[in-house]
């Protein structure tokens, strides 16, 4: 119809099509309502799609059982053995500096006497 304002959300044609008559109606609770639940509904099936879909992916195989017997992906941090020689890492011990006693890292109150 022209000259009429159709609302998807609210399945109804607005009598006019004018910026008064579509800001009065679109501020109306019943509305506010359809828009609410429509994004609900949108939201549901989104997430109906993406657990049924890997549902599928796991009865294919494609999704191991538990997420610790597959391999770690490549690029994964897993720090090297402390035998390998490199930079120093997190946790070990630093080297010391000039004028001072080495860094200790930090494990609780100083032993007695310190």
């Amino acid at each position: 119809f022209p000259g009429r304002f159709y609302c998807d959300y609210c399945d109804t044609y607005l009598t006019h099509d004018s910026p008064s008559v579509r800001k009065t109606h679109c501020s109306g609770r019943k509305h506010k309502e359809n828009v609410k639940d429509y994004y609900q509904k949108w939201m549901e099936e989104q997430a109906q799609s993406l657990i049924d879909k890997t549902t599928a992916a796991f009865q294919q195989g494609k999704i191991p059982p538990t997420p610790f017997s597959a391999p770690p992906p490549a690029g994964a941090m897993i720090p090297p053995p402390p035998s390998i020689p490199g930079p120093p890492r997190p946790g070990m011990m630093p080297a010391p500096h000039m004028g001072g006693p080495p860094m200790m890292p930090m494990m609780g109150p100083p032993p007695p006497g310190m």
